[in-house]
């Protein structure tokens, strides 16, 4: 029965993609109001899938040029690996594609149910949200069991897993600059629509005077809905892969590519392969029960109802995973105890879903960080901001702290899983982990593309003059997007750091010298400290890269809607008939993001390259210094640029005088700082760890030689 599971694994992935089309029958069936609102959403839609689709196009060169290297460089993968690199980018590309469209189709049918209340508009929200999440999963799953079943198991290649491992580096290259682009996208738009708009003109939000509205609601879904699906579809492949290529190194005795697989799959090898794949269809069919869950129910808060479904399917994951293990792995020689082999997919679980709190927790208005840092608006934009940082700052702690008990407890569970083998177990107990915090990828994506539909009905809600109810409703579910936001992202983080710690042990065994098990990194060699300082510079330097884009993309947009105010006479003052230029807006936006996203995407790929070819001491010393710093940064930036959100957003709702107050003026300054932290910097500083990894692991024969 266990050759079955890769076939279980493509049923479920089959059934994830099915609820994804249902979804999108279910959304597109709903009013999508009146003709100004279609007007509005078509603009929206023209926009963001005219962005895409360049995107797509730039990064299709780069995927194309990455599978020749490849191709060129390493010989023992021809010609799987550049199919594998293709693979992975494609399948990614396609959910990427199907979200986008979806959300851009959900967002003015969101509006049109909130006439009617919050209970009939988040239902509607979610489920378009669900399209993009089980989009993610259903694909991400699917190709990694094709892959698994193709490279493996039928053509039996040379050195299988690590053309397996190519699949992940291609979705990861689309990830990288889907987010980079998405990210300065959104963010230009954002910041030049903030500052003319609230600032200096004195506007609200989404106001259809302000020319930079269209393409802010356009940044929305493309580095929110398409840049957030990528990268979780990155996240939840790598999560995959790494166990599986560890497994491949880590445990000797049977070798994957040229001995005949036995019928009873009981080896210890088989076993470790086929878990991580066994896992992924169990929280596939848990997420499809937890997102039949959310409705709108009256007595109810909206957080609960949409935390609901997932939380259900966490619970049944971790569950099914335990007596998973203890069927898969029971017959296996070496494994005394299988049952603690499941015990890192419930740690994952549980780390996952307390990392999501600790972000909820500091970027929540229903908590002290957020108001008192609304309080300090009172006096001025700098204290905002100090606090602000401090905030980000200080949120790593819980976020380390849970990821270090996610290692450690791991690693401990495998040993007594497999004492005759503890080190080898741990690690590859420490790699299911990431899974664990990624196994409901479905519902966890849901509930976060959730928040981008939301903010878009709030959008057309404005600019096509429905009642202020209608705009209260859709604010409560945008407050709440923010929050949910916040908590993918940090499940994002922390399987970033748990997957780039597997792939990372996977390198320093692919490279190790002849006679030894894995490649030593010693902290006293000078390769290996010059490699630390190195990694660790590299996310400052990507941070600030990107930081910098947003920057200069922001001062072309903000330059383009103050012309439009001087030069449209009426404009400013609304006067009827005249109306702003948002195309021009749009292609600002457009232009910058994917002249801006070359540069910083690059650096992932290039410099561990150039440092493995240099020195394989060097490069595990970069790997290293880039994880750390990285994680912590992704953190910080995160839940910093999200408190800033919402302490503006609390602060609209009418507390510490409300909008037009001189505390709103400077809450509207610190959420422009936090812009690009939150939405632009932090979420891709997770991919490039993980890309730096996997390049790393896929190039490691080349080091070697």
């Amino acid at each position: 029965m266990f050759e079955l599971i890769p076939y279980l694994a493509v049923t479920a992935a089959v059934a994830g993609l099915l609820l994804a089309a249902y979804f999108a029958k279910v959304v597109n069936a709903a009013d999508p109001g009146n003709e100004l609102m279609q007007e509005i959403a078509l603009a929206i839609r023209e926009g963001a899938m005219a962005f895409l689709r360049r995107e797509y196009r730039a990064i299709a060169i780069f995927v194309i040029v990455l599978s020749v290297v490849v191709f060129a460089v390493l010989p023992n993968l021809r010609p799987w690996g550049s199919i594998g690199v293709i693979m992975g980018a494609l399948f990614s590309a396609v959910a990427g594609f199907i979200g986008m469209r979806i959300a851009t189709a959900a967002n003015v049918r969101t509006a049109e149910a909130a006439r009617q209340g919050a209970g009939k508009a988040l239902p509607l929200a979610y489920r378009g949200g669900a399209v993009m999440g089980f989009s993610v999963a259903g694909l991400g799953l699917l190709g990694i069991s094709l892959a698994y079943l193709l490279f493996v198991q039928i053509l039996r290649v040379d050195d299988a897993f690590q053309v397996v491992a190519t699949f992940g580096l291609g979705g990861s290259s689309i990830a990288l600059f889907a987010r980079i682009g998405g990210g300065i996208y959104t963010k230009a738009a954002d910041v030049g629509a903030d500052l003319v708009g609230k600032v200096e003109a004195g506007i609200p939000e989404d106001d259809p005077r302000n020319p930079a509205t269209i393409a802010d609601n356009v940044g929305d879904n493309v580095g929110d809905v398409a840049g957030m699906g990528a990268d979780l579809f990155e996240s939840y492949a790598g999560s995959i892969v790494a166990p599986m290529v560890l497994a491949a190194l880590l445990f000797g005795g049977i070798d994957p590519v040229t001995t005949v697989v036995s019928d009873s799959f009981t080896s210890l090898q088989e076993s470790a392969f086929l878990y991580p794949l066994l896992v992924g269809a169990i929280g596939m069919f848990a997420s499809i029960l937890g997102a039949f869950l959310v409705r709108g129910r009256k007595g109810k808060s909206l957080s609960a109802q949409l935390h609901f479904g997932t939380n259900v399917a966490m619970v049944i994951t971790a569950i099914a995973a335990v007596g998973g293990a203890m069927w898969l792995f029971g017959d296996v020689a070496e494994i005394e105890a299988p049952f603690w082999l499941g015990m890192p997919i419930v740690l994952g679980l549980a780390a996952g879903y307390l990392i999501g709190f600790a972000s909820e927790y500091y970027t929540s208005d229903h908590y002290q960080p957020v108001k008192k840092l609304a309080q300090q608006a009172e006096t001025g934009p700098a204290t905002v901001i100090i606090a602000g940082i401090a905030e980000g700052m200080i949120s790593t702690a819980a976020s380390v702290v849970l990821i270090a008990g996610a290692i450690g407890g791991s690693f401990w569970f495998g040993t007594l899983a497999m004492p005759g083998d503890t080190l080898n177990a741990g690690l590859y107990a420490a790699a299911l982990a990431a899974i664990g915090m990624l196994a409901t990828t479905g519902a966890v994506v849901a509930v976060d593309a959730y928040g981008p539909i939301s903010d878009n009905a709030g959008g057309i809600a404005e600019m096509s003059h429905l009642p202020p109810e209608v705009r209260e409703v859709t604010d409560s579910l945008d407050s709440l997007g923010n929050t949910t936001a916040a908590v993918a992202k940090g499940f994002a983080i922390g399987s970033a750091a748990l997957t780039a710690l597997a792939l990372f042990r996977s390198f320093t065994a692919a490279v190790a010298p002849e006679g030894q098990t894995a490649l030593l990194i010693d902290v006293t060699e000078v390769d290996v400290i010059i490699g630390l300082f190195l990694g660790a510079m590299l996310t400052f330097a990507f941070a600030a890269l990107t930081m910098k884009s947003v920057g200069r993309a922001a001062q072309d947009m903000i330059l383009e809607v103050r012309r439009q105010f001087k030069e449209i006479p009426g404009l400013r003052e609304g006067k009827a008939g005249v109306k702003a230029e948002h195309a021009k807006c749009v292609d600002i936006s457009t232009a910058a993001a994917l002249r801006e996203m070359i540069l910083p995407g690059s650096l992932a790929v290039v410099v561990p390259l150039a440092v493995g070819f240099v020195s394989a001491e060097a490069l595990g010393g970069l790997l290293a210094g880039a994880l750390v710093s990285g994680f912590l940064l992704a953190i910080f930036m995160a839940n910093a640029g999200g408190a800033w959100d919402n302490a503006k957003k609390y602060i609209e709702a009418g507390n510490h005088g409300g909008k037009g107050s001189e505390a709103h003026k400077a809450a509207v300054v610190g959420d422009t700082v936090g812009d690009p932290f939150k939405d632009t910097s932090g979420p891709a500083m997770n991919i490039l760890i993980k890309v730096m990894t996997i390049v790393a692991l896929v190039f490691a024969p080349v080091f070697i030689a």
